[in-house]
This record gives C-alpha cells, sequence and structure tokens, in this order.
C-alpha cells in the first residue's frame, strides 16, 4: 500500500472536519479529486476508513489506526522542513492555531500581521473552534497552539494568559431594553436576535445557553460577522450578543445601546493552550511567544 504525504494531510483535514468536503477544501482539492484519493486509499488497504452518512463521515476503527500514524508521518515531515529550513536562511514551516470566535475576531489580526510581517518563510493555519473542542484537539496533537476561553477545563495543557474581554448586548435605539444597563441571556432570548453564521462556535455556544435556559434561540438573521450584527441590530432587526471590544467600537458609529449581560460567563478571559511549550517546534514556540507578549 502507498499513501503520500498528500493522501494522509487530506485524511487527517477530513478526519478534523467530519466531512470529505470540508476536508478537500482545507487541503486545497477538489471534491472529486479528494473523494478519489480517499476511495483508492481504502482500496489500496482493502478496508473502510471512513463511515458515511447525511450528517457527514466518522472514522471506522481502520480509520483511527490511520489517523494515528498520519498525525506522525505529518509531525516527521513538518520537523524535517523545519531541521532544513536552517540551511535556507530562517526559520520557516506551518503553525496549526486553533481559536475561539472571540479571539480570533477581535484580538488575532492584529497579532498575527506583527509576527507574519516579521517571519515572511513561516505560515500560520488559523482555524476557529469551540474552547472545548480546541483542548481535545491540542491534546491530540492536532493543533500546536490554542487560544481558549478562560472558564474551559484544560486538564494537563500548559496555559497563559492571553487577553480579557467580555460579551455584552447591542440593541437599536427603539429597542425595548433600550436604556437598560444590565440584562441577564434569558431576558434576551424573549426577544429576536441578530446572530452569527450556524458553523460559529460562539453561535453554537450562544445556542447552547440558550438551551440551558430553556428558550430557543430566535435568529432572525445569521451572518458572517460581528459588524454585520451590529449593522442590522442598528435597523431594528433584533438583539445581538457580541464582544465589548466590537460593540463599543460599532457605537460609536451606530445608533446602538451597550448593555452589559449579567451572566457570570460573559466575562472572558483568554488563554493560550499546548501541549508544551518547550516541546513546540521553532516557529510554533515563536509564534506562542509572539501572542504572549
Amino acid at each position: 500500500m502507498r499513501f503520500d504525504l498528500t493522501d494522509l494531510r487530506l485524511f487527517s483535514d477530513v478526519a478534523d472536519a467530519g466531512s470529505i468536503t470540508a476536508g478537500a477544501e482545507k487541503s486545497a482539492l477538489a471534491l472529486a479529486a479528494a473523494s478519489t484519493r480517499i476511495r483508492n486509499m481504502e482500496a489500496a488497504l482493502g478496508a473502510s476508513l471512513l463511515t458515511r452518512s447525511r450528517q457527514g463521515v466518522t472514522l471506522t476503527p481502520a480509520g483511527r489506526t490511520l489517523l494515528m500514524h498520519a498525525r506522525t508521518i505529518l509531525g516527521q515531515a513538518a520537523r524535517m522542513r523545519e531541521d532544513l529550513s536552517a540551511f535556507a536562511g530562517g526559520l520557516s514551516g506551518e503553525v496549526r492555531l486553533l481559536a475561539n470566535t472571540n479571539a480570533l475576531t477581535e484580538f488575532l489580526p492584529e497579532a498575527l500581521s506583527s509576527f507574519l510581517a516579521a517571519h515572511p518563510h513561516v505560515s500560520v493555519d488559523l482555524e476557529e473552534k469551540l474552547s472545548d473542542e480546541i483542548v481535545g484537539l491540542i491534546a491530540e496533537g492536532v493543533g500546536d497552539i490554542g487560544i481558549v476561553a478562560g472558564t474551559v477545563e484544560v486538564g494537563a495543557l500548559e496555559t497563559f494568559p492571553f487577553r480579557s474581554d467580555r460579551f455584552v448586548v447591542v440593541a437599536g435605539r427603539g429597542h425595548p431594553l433600550a436604556g437598560r444597563t444590565r440584562v441577564s441571556f434569558a431576558e434576551v432570548l424573549a426577544y429576536d436576535l441578530v446572530g452569527l453564521e450556524r458553523s460559529s462556535s460562539l453561535q453554537r455556544f450562544l445556542v447552547a445557553k440558550a438551551a440551558r435556559a430553556g428558550a430557543p434561540f430566535r435568529a432572525r438573521v445569521q451572518l458572517r460577522s460581528f459588524d454585520a450584527v451590529c449593522r442590522l441590530v442598528e435597523a431594528g432587526v433584533g438583539v445581538g450578543v457580541a464582544p465589548a471590544t466590537t460593540a463599543y467600537r460599532a457605537a460609536r458609529t451606530m445608533a446602538l445601546d451597550v448593555i452589559e449581560l449579567a451572566d457570570d460567563w460573559a466575562r472572558r478571559d483568554l488563554n493560550i493552550v499546548v501541549r508544551s511549550l518547550d516541546g513546540l517546534r521553532p516557529y510554533a514556540r515563536a509564534l506562542a511567544d509572539a501572542l504572549r507578549g
């Protein structure tokens, strides 16, 4: 049986995404080409690697075994590139960074722009995930560095402070909540909401909080960014939940009221998580140090 690095990277991406379509996109392959590669891998092995359903794919026992070896081989290939980069005049390689919505939208763009400008041969594979998903993926070695909410249990991972923020409610000036200084999430759920798209980790987090409160998250529209949420809130479509940094910035140019969210989970201390800071490859360690700084 012969699997090349492209096969192994594709299979790892499909396993992480739970979808051949999403895995193909992450591997920069056409869906038809990705599907053919996976079928050829299964044919060469003589066993199914994936269980396919309408909801996506899950790994068979053979698939889980292959994934374990694929990650080992891909890690060794990355270390080889790292060792050889010394002969090319500096650090080079790819760092896989996993972050929750708040970190990704509010804090990482500035931090990453400075790092990437200083390290032109290093690329960052940035992916949005829920905090608890990030912890598991970092522990498994799928990602190099994670940024998670401070409230999540991280087990044996090493953690370092990153940033602090909190979620607030944004409401248009004519909304019944306008003028309030503080409100609970349960009260907010009585109104129509403007949310992020379903795939957003924050949206999934808020929907789960709504379910625990025993009320539906009545999203009238779901958008791709907090700025778009604020514009629709200003137009009177509903109320939204956004990081305070975004909300106060938007309120400088939009007719919005920013209302403190009373729930304990609204405060968001963000932490960097790694399996071992000393165990990171040099370019991953360089990024971790930049984020800590």
